[in-house]
């Protein structure tokens, strides 16, 4: 094996969800991809079909699992799940949440929210971290001198480009870089990360409060973790 062998792995958020109550459904079971969450899949397998992708993997999650399949499909492969993609663990699944509308009213959720920087109320950003990073590696193996995609989920993609890039973990949630049907590429060079990219091919699909850096809209429903 060459230590200048070049192999990229995108690593993919999942498309718009079906959550009319807006609840944060982080590993829950039965949440599905939306119409328009199937139209940007659609969107990312065409931006996709041209390119050298020879492994498609992706978070057992249905959500994530939706989101892989076009792609597959439009590179005739098989879509491989690897638990270390799923979404972060949250005391927070089932529940609406937001200030004055949904579980911080209750004094018994407060307790969750007593170290931002791990954080108490879900899975260490660390541990994240690791497992994400295990499961990137692992996609490079699998595609080396080639390319892979990855589905995932926002904050353990945001947790391991932080990672990469030596960032602090602990963040501000409107902070991150991963709108819905994103990219964020890591390029090796043997074992080495030597790059990391940024693209949104769906952007236009997205709807505007809910792209990268977008202000929370009073009333608009959905957590697109």
């Amino acid at each position: 094996m060459s230590g200048s062998e070049r192999t990229t792995v995108h690593v993919m958020r999942h498309g718009e969800v079906h959550n009319p109550e807006g609840v944060l459904y982080g590993r829950l079971p039965d949440f599905h991809l939306s119409d328009l969450g199937r139209r940007m899949a659609e969107r990312i397998a065409e931006s996709v079909a041209e390119r050298d992708v020879t492994h498609v993997v992706a978070s057992p999650l249905e959500r994530a699992q939706e989101t892989a399949a076009p792609v597959g499909k439009a590179l005739g492969l098989t879509v491989e799940t690897d638990g270390r993609l799923i979404e972060a663990a949250n005391a927070f699944e089932g529940k609406t949440f937001g200030i004055g509308d949904g579980a911080l009213r209750r004094p018994a959720n407060w307790r969750h929210l007593r170290n931002p920087f791990r954080p108490s109320w879900g899975e260490p950003y660390v541990d994240q971290a690791v497992r994400m990073k295990g499961a990137l590696d692992a996609a490079r193996d699998a595609a080396r001198g080639h390319e892979a995609v990855c589905v995932s989920h926002q904050l353990p993609i945001w947790v391991l480009r932080s990672w990469v890039e030596r960032r602090r973990l602990w963040h501000d949630p409107r902070s991150r870089q991963c709108t819905l049907a994103s990219l964020t590429s890591f390029t090796f060079e043997g074992d080495r990360i030597v790059s990391v990219a940024y693209t949104e091919p769906a952007l236009d699909l997205v709807p505007p409060h809910l792209r990268a850096g977008a202000k929370k809209v009073k009333g608009a429903k959905g957590f697109g973790a």
